[in-house]
């Protein structure tokens, strides 16, 4: 099993940043991939950006060019990066992890995007 906690979110105004972290620990050398997911309220889930352990990163449409993804395999770790924030990119974000096709979720930190 993987046990993920994020840590970064919060409040910030449109046009600012800020940065998402998770710490993986537990069976961390099986790790296939991890990345971050996001929940907005009454929408489903949604894939925001991935890093697999080839290390070819995928970016939601919506976040290209805004957000970047990365991941420190020595330290177990994924970072998120988020520019140019919008309204729109309000949610709760979830760390993801896939293990043995098996995926886990952290608790989720809230981003808050005010206009």
């Amino acid at each position: 099993q993987v046990q993920l906690v994020e840590s970064g979110g919060g409040l910030v105004q449109a046009g600012g940043s800020l940065r998402l972290s998770c710490a993986a620990s537990g069976a961390i050398s099986s790790i296939n991939s991890m990345g971050w997911y996001r929940q907005a309220p009454g929408k489903q889930r949604e894939l925001v950006a991935i890093v697999p352990n080839s290390g070819r990163t995928d970016y939601a449409d919506s976040v290209k060019g805004r957000f970047t993804i990365s991941r420190d395999n020595s330290k177990s770790t994924v970072s998120l990066q988020m520019s140019s924030l919008k309204p729109e990119d309000t949610a709760v974000y979830y760390c993801y992890a896939l293990l043995r096709d098996i995926p886990y979720w952290g608790r989720g930190t809230q981003v808050t995007v005010s206009s």
